[in-house]
């Protein structure tokens, strides 16, 4: 199969190296110059979770290149899937199905906006946590599940030949009738660390080991919770902040992308996530302060950020 990642970041690269070691013909999409030229030169290196190799990757600023691809994963951040959207359309054959994978709330429904309903597939992936340590050298932290579901309605047979892609890669891999339950289980545990660690420096780990961090953190997760009861979204537990615990113990030296774009000096995802929450309570009526309050803090470090630049 013919395979375009469009975002190579750190998820992203580690998406496209597996991809490829399972034997597809895999294209990199990323705007970082320095990335793509290494990732060329040198091949694309994945460590962590998986073990470490050095794996073959096409790799291109230009989506064009790399049509026309039977499958397109988008793997940019929250922000920029309408704008990665625009390039599936470019690299994908017509009617190629699009898989968009994004922390926070919103994302589905961008590319559903460009691409329709038709196409449109979302991931959720759980478990992972991954930064890169150099251009073409990424690592990543765990590597528990990827969560694959139409954006509306039940699996589908596409839907379940995609997943076997995913699993034939080696990823742990689920269809699922309910893709938006499962958003909203990993958006809880995203809100839970995402602004706290970017905001502390603290890993996953030591947040949940710190009698200041944490308490915040468990705040954010019941509040989640909260909201996606009132909105009636169907969650599997019933404790909010045990599962988000349970969720981050799996990761503990993890690095949230919130922590690892607020060291890169790069905007955080902080209206996708923390920022969907507090809009779903203020819509189902249910108070969301400690989510409140940390979209001020991080919003006001990037502002500061900007001043000094």
């Amino acid at each position: 199969m013919k395979i375009a990642v469009i975002g190579a970041g750190a998820m992203g690269s580690v998406y496209a190296g597996l991809f490829a070691e399972a034997g597809h013909e895999v294209w990199a999409v990323d705007v970082w110059a320095e990335h793509v030229a290494a990732i060329r030169e040198h091949g694309l290196r994945i460590e962590g979770a998986s073990g470490d190799r050095t794996v073959a990757v096409h790799a291109t600023a230009d989506a064009r290149d790399a049509a026309p691809c039977d499958l397109v994963v988008l793997a940019v951040k929250a922000r920029h899937v309408a704008e990665a959207a625009h390039a599936a359309a470019l690299a994908g054959k017509p009617g190629a199905p699009v898989v968009t994978i994004q922390n926070g709330v919103g994302s589905g429904e961008a590319a559903r906006a460009v691409l329709g309903a038709e196409r449109t597939i979302i991931g959720v992936a759980g478990g992972f946590g991954a930064r890169v340590l150099a251009p073409g050298h990424v690592r990543h932290e765990g590597m528990e599940l990827i969560r694959l579901g139409e954006i509306s309605g039940p699996v589908t047979p596409r839907l379940e030949d995609i997943a076997a892609v995913w699993a034939g890669a080696g990823f742990r891999v689920k269809a699922f009738d309910d893709i938006h339950q499962l958003v909203w289980e990993k958006l809880i545990c995203n809100g839970t660390y995402g602004a706290v660690c970017a905001l502390t420096g603290l890993t996953v780990g030591e947040v949940i080991d710190s009698a200041d961090a944490w308490p915040v953190a468990a705040a954010c997760a019941r509040e989640g919770g909260a909201v996606a009861r009132a909105s009636g979204i169907r969650v599997e537990f019933d404790d909010a902040e045990a599962y988000a615990r349970a969720f981050g113990l799996k990761i503990p030296h993890g690095r949230p992308s919130m922590w690892q774009d607020m060291q890169a000096g790069r905007p955080c995802e902080i209206d996708a996530i923390n920022g969907g929450i507090a809009r779903a309570g203020r819509e189902a009526g249910v108070a969301t302060p400690t989510h409140d309050v940390l979209i001020a803090l991080v919003k006001g470090a990037e502002a500061a950020r900007a001043a000094a630049a």
